[in-house]
């Protein structure tokens, strides 16, 4: 603690003696300071012990006295050491009353106390303070240092929140909370998600001091981790008041360990991107042993159980950084749970290997592109790694409806489960029953009869004329003239099955809706 005003009259050498504001002697004391000036305001920053011998003060004006008084509390000068038996014998009554009006501390120096004294306690007291403040940051660095080599982050976090005698809290890159202490903070901690968002859109280093919410009355700090243009996690460290020099050691401590922790070397992602490109490689070319010799202990329980393949990649003119965010998401899911993750950049598109059922599919799953950053993703249904290959085509299918249809997200078994019609929509689909029907659409547009609607009823009856003719409500005869001069109009027949399906599917595109 730095020193007070009530050290400072407890101290045997000084013998100062208190006159006023006895109930604020636990001010804290910043620098003693020597002014005979009427006025020393604007040469003070707040937090002084202002000593005088009064040479130049009227101290026996009331008015004067009030006024100078009032000042020096304004300015926030903490006391006021008044020197008796140099100017004055004793202290004024004008300059006491004064000081009890505004409950400024007020303490006497006796002739035989040199100001010099007053100052080098206050100087020693402060030199004391701040090497107490080193060395306990120094201390809670070589702590928080050894439960991140050996403890991991949540340890790491739960010996930073007893060091700032608060709270503390690990944020992701998603900005959800993957570490607090003590328990309760979790709650609080998660309030300030939205803070924690603004913060993530900002470069890294970022800090903010925030409020988790109005009843706690917390004073929060957060600070961003990581060292690229992307923040990789984020620290919460709430506390009742303004950390002190060893609480911001050790914030900052804990700040860059947690960095390092959560921003792995460019080198280590490279290898480990290598290695899942190589298992990736062999799966899909049918080596499923080599892929798991290779894969080890890194990614070899992945192989274990049923996984489901990611593609993904921008959309149109989309920034290929959503590819990197939809893989952090990923990854942050998978870290929090427990789960391997095989993340594979391949050109512009992004390659994910997950757990089925698992945190990060889930988490692909709710993805939601930021603002610039459009994505198109495709996932295959569950598979093993001797289907891996088609798991492959299944993710590259969906891929392909998930850009025509303009979706973020389409899911193999979705298709599988639908309809084939939406996917008549594609452009070059209904080119090409534009061009097929289109003899007929005219042959129609002239009035000379109803050919594209007599082929669908009886394309839908399956070529039976009773029950087509009925549908419209003619003469089976005069649809059987109609069908003729389909096939006339067209030049095909319509005893082939290929002609009547892909008239079928033609009618069907022009008229399905917009997937």
């Amino acid at each position: 603690m730095p020193p007070t005003l009530a050290s400072l009259v407890q101290h045997s050498a000084l013998k100062l003696t208190v006159r006023a504001g006895e109930d604020h002697l636990d001010r804290p004391v910043r620098w003693a300071h020597v002014s005979e000036l009427a006025d020393p305001v604007p040469y003070m920053e707040g937090g002084e012990l202002l000593l005088t011998t009064a040479m130049t003060l009227d101290a026996d004006d009331p008015q004067a006295m009030r006024r100078y008084v009032r000042r020096l509390a304004r300015a926030g000068v903490v006391g006021l050491g008044f020197a008796i038996g140099v100017n004055y014998d004793t202290v004024p009554q004008a300059l006491l009353a004064a000081a009890r009006e505004e409950d400024l501390p007020l303490v006497e120096v006796p002739r035989r106390t040199p100001f010099l004294a007053i100052s080098k306690a206050v100087s020693a007291a402060i030199s004391a303070d701040q090497y107490r403040a080193v060395t306990a940051g120094f201390e809670a660095q070589r702590e928080l240092t050894k439960a991140a080599l050996s403890e991991g982050p949540a340890v790491l976090i739960a010996k930073l929140a007893a060091h700032v005698d608060g709270w503390a809290a690990l944020y992701d890159t998603s900005g959800a909370v993957v570490a607090a202490a003590p328990e309760w903070a979790a709650r609080r901690a998660a309030r300030l998600a939205p803070d924690v968002a603004r913060l993530r859109e900002r470069a890294a280093p970022a800090s903010a001091v925030v409020g988790a919410d109005d009843a706690s009355g917390d004073r929060v700090e957060l600070q961003s981790l990581g060292t690229g243009r992307r923040v990789r996690g984020a620290l919460a460290v709430g506390t009742g008041a303004p950390l002190g020099t060893a609480e911001r050691y050790a914030v900052h401590s804990a700040v860059a360990l947690l960095t390092l922790t959560t921003e792995r070397s460019r080198s280590l992602q490279s290898a480990e991107q290598r290695l899942g490109a190589a298992v990736l490689r062999m799966l899909l070319s049918g080596q499923q042993d080599h892929a798991r010799a290779v894969a080890g202990d890194l990614y070899g329980g992945l192989l274990d159980a049923p996984f489901r393949l990611v593609i993904a990649e921008p959309a149109g003119e989309g920034d290929p950084a959503g590819l990197g965010a939809l893989a952090e998401t990923m990854e942050s899911a998978a870290a929090r749970s427990g789960e391997a993750v095989l993340v594979v950049p391949e050109g512009a598109r992004l390659v994910v290997l997950a757990a089925d059922g698992g945190e990060a599919v889930a988490a692909c799953q709710s993805h939601e592109a930021a603002e610039g950053e459009e994505l198109v993703i495709g996932l295959s249904a569950p598979a093993g790694p001797i289907a891996a290959a088609s798991a492959y085509k299944q993710a590259e299918q969906a891929l392909s409806v998930a850009r025509r249809r303009g979706q973020l997200l389409v899911e193999h078994e979705q298709l599988v489960a639908g309809s084939v019609l939406p996917l008549l929509a594609d452009d070059a689909v209904r080119a090409f029953a534009d061009g097929m029907l289109r003899a007929l659409y005219e042959h129609d547009a002239t009035g000379r009869g109803d050919l594209v609607a007599s082929l669908r009823a009886w394309l839908s009856r399956h070529g039976q004329w009773d029950a087509a003719a009925a549908d419209l409500g003619v003469h089976r005869h005069t649809l059987r003239y109609r069908m003729r001069r389909v096939e006339e109009i067209l030049g095909r027949s319509l005893d082939d099955p290929d002609v009547r399906m892909e008239l079928w599917l033609a009618l069907k595109a022009t008229s399905a809706p917009d997937a």
